[in-house]
């Protein structure tokens, strides 16, 4: 796990910096605190969901954030259970911004 955060340390950064931002966020689901994967749920606030993922480039070798899926809320929790059911060690993070701000696009958070 050379120059990474463990993963624990990474959600609390990240949390804090969308609370800075006056971004709700909630762990609606806490994985591994070493190494579990994180997935970010972004409620819009008008019954629509985003669910995002970091995966990794190897065209970059880098690492970055995509989009699982979109749509209706109650969907995209079903595609987030799904998930953490696959993988317990999973990590669900919730924000809720009318705007669609998650933050994931700075520096510091592939």
């Amino acid at each position: 796990m050379e120059g990474r955060l463990a993963t624990g340390l990474w959600v609390a950064a990240y949390r804090k910096r969308l609370e800075l931002a006056g971004i709700p966020a909630y762990v609606t689901a806490r994985g591994d605190d070493t190494a579990g994967a994180v997935l970010v749920k972004l409620a819009l606030l008008d019954g629509t969901a985003k669910l995002y993922q970091r995966t990794w480039d190897y065209q970059t070798d880098s690492r970055g954030w995509t989009l699982l899926t979109e749509g209706p809320e109650a969907e995209v929790d079903d595609s987030a259970r799904r998930q953490r059911g696959m993988d317990p060690d999973l990590w669900v993070i919730e924000i809720e911004d009318r705007q669609g701000r998650t933050l994931l696009d700075e520096d510091g958070l592939s």
